[in-house]
């Protein structure tokens, strides 16, 4: 079997038992227009989405939009997003994709890849998320869960997020993307942790290039 169809088969394994555990979770952090969806995203770098839901439900009373958003100095939305952590470089960026939102895209949030790249503080993996879960267009976003679990089921050699979206968006199918994203998130919260995975109870075992190394099977 070719090494291309052996991963193939591997993600498609992955995929169904995990869509057997988790189904279609969505995206957790809360949010009502795909702008907001950005400043959670944004918000979330090193901190937890329940965090994030907390801090959002108050900043979005006071800013909900863009235009709201843009109107103001970061030095305003600090007090607001200081408990996500670096809330100075956040808030910068908020205030700042906000004003090249309303300046550059008519006060709409961009819909492609690299227009969302043109925003502060926007990578891939923020641009796939809103794509994905704000307009039904495939993305496959990699966070640090994503990036060790791919490792460690032996999706990839490497943690480089980029290698890794591309390696799992050329073996399989789009319409899968940004779920399969969900799926790996929830199952390294919940099972494959950094510090102490717990294989018993994880029914990727199986085909899981760690578990095979750990345990000597």
């Amino acid at each position: 079997m070719s090494s291309t169809r052996s991963l193939k088969d591997k993600l498609s394994f992955i995929y169904r038992e995990l869509y057997a555990l988790y189904g279609e979770p969505g995206c957790p952090l809360h949010h009502e227009t795909p702008f907001q969806l950005l400043v959670a995203t944004v918000l979330s770098a090193q901190c937890t989405d329940k965090r994030v839901n907390i801090v959002t439900a108050e900043l979005f009373r006071k800013y909900p939009t863009a235009a709201a958003l843009a109107k103001v100095e970061p030095e305003e939305v600090e007090p607001y997003i200081k408990t996500a952590g670096l809330y100075h470089a956040k808030a910068a960026n908020i205030v700042g994709a906000a004003r090249k939102i309303m300046s550059d895209f008519d006060g709409e949030v961009p819909r492609t890849m690299d227009e969302l790249l043109s925003l502060p503080g926007i990578g891939r993996k923020t641009a796939n998320v809103i794509l994905g879960n704000a307009f039904e267009v495939p993305g496959f976003p990699v966070d640090t869960h994503v990036q060790r679990l791919s490792v460690r089921l032996g999706i990839a050699a490497f943690k480089d997020p980029v290698k890794i979206e591309k390696i799992v968006c050329a073996n399989i199918a789009s319409e899968y993307w940004t779920n399969f994203s969900h799926l790996l998130i929830l199952h390294g919260r919940a099972i494959c942790g950094a510090r102490k995975p717990q294989c018993g109870e994880c029914p990727l075992s199986p085909r899981c290039k760690y578990y095979r190394e750990e345990y000597k099977v």
